[in-house]
């Protein structure tokens, strides 16, 4: 029995020895479209030339010949769907409106045009009574004024006190709940050496408890799209690297009291690195 394309596409892409992630990052598609391609479900993908193109990408990555792949694509469309695909643009036909129609239309311009008329009125009449009241107001008392602003900053030094005294989770393990927030995410996790790919769906979020160190990958298309807690307390992810396609950083026993008290990842400094060899975000 011939195998499909998506069968072509990851026996070519094993035999390699390259990971989706890999795929993804070299030719900037989504793990997801392209894990979908190797299932030959095309109903994620946005459809018409551009199905074809991410085809065509995933086929010369890996070394198959792409006229090939997209005659396979055409036959694998035309017998799911009864008929060839079309990805022709269509073309907008613009309707010719009668005498009475435009008649119409021109009433709700006058109309439309009367409230707009009327609205900026209201507002200039709003705006000169303000001024007005703001001209004849009494001058406020300075030292209220002066005094209210002391106390408001006492009690926010007070309260910014308050936040830093608090005292941090325990760090004798490091147990991190990694949840997407809208869509299905590809993650490769490295948890005390041991290494693992899996896709984490919103519905069912995954918790990596280490030892030593726990690393996570994944696309940087996802980076404001996950949310981290880090031994029961929230912290922001890093955000998408300046360059390249992954987003990928560690916790240890080293960084993870300082990730505790900030609340965050941040991408490292190199000097960062040399002293304190802080959570890392590519």
């Amino acid at each position: 029995m011939s195998l499909t394309l998506g069968e072509k596409l990851r026996q070519a892409r094993e035999e390699r020895g390259i990971s989706i992630m890999e795929v993804s990052e070299q030719t900037r598609i989504s793990p997801l479209y392209l894990e979908a391609i190797e299932n030959d479900n095309y109903a994620p993908l946005p459809g018409g030339i551009f199905n074809k193109g991410f085809v065509k990408t995933f086929a010369k990555y890996v070394g198959i010949d792409e006229n090939e792949a997209l005659q396979d694509y055409t036959r694998l469309v035309t017998q799911q769907t009864g008929s060839e695909e079309n990805t022709e643009p269509q073309t907008y036909r613009p309707e010719v409106l009668t005498d009475d129609r435009a008649s119409s239309s021109n009433i709700l311009t006058i109309i439309f045009a009367i409230v707009i008329l009327g609205l900026m009125t209201w507002g200039i009449l709003a705006l000169v009574s303000y001024i007005q009241n703001q001209q004849t107001a009494p001058v406020a008392n300075t030292n209220t004024a002066n005094s209210n602003a002391n106390s408001n900053s006492a009690a926010n030094t007070n309260s910014a006190n308050a936040n830093a005294a608090q005292p941090i989770p325990a760090t004798n393990e490091i147990k991190l709940e990694f949840k997407p927030s809208s869509e299905t995410v590809s993650l490769e996790a490295t948890v005390d050496g041991k290494k693992s790919s899996l896709n984490v769906t919103p519905d069912a979020p995954q918790t990596f408890t280490g030892q030593a160190s726990v690393k996570l990958r994944y696309y940087r298309g996802f980076a404001d799209k996950v949310g981290l807690t880090l031994n029961g307390k929230q912290i922001t992810p890093p955000p998408a690297p300046a360059k390249g396609n992954g987003v990928e950083f560690e916790i240890n026993k080293d960084n993870i009291v300082q990730i505790l008290q900030s609340g965050q990842i941040v991408p490292a400094t190199p000097a960062a690195n040399a002293n304190t060899n802080p959570a890392t975000a590519r």
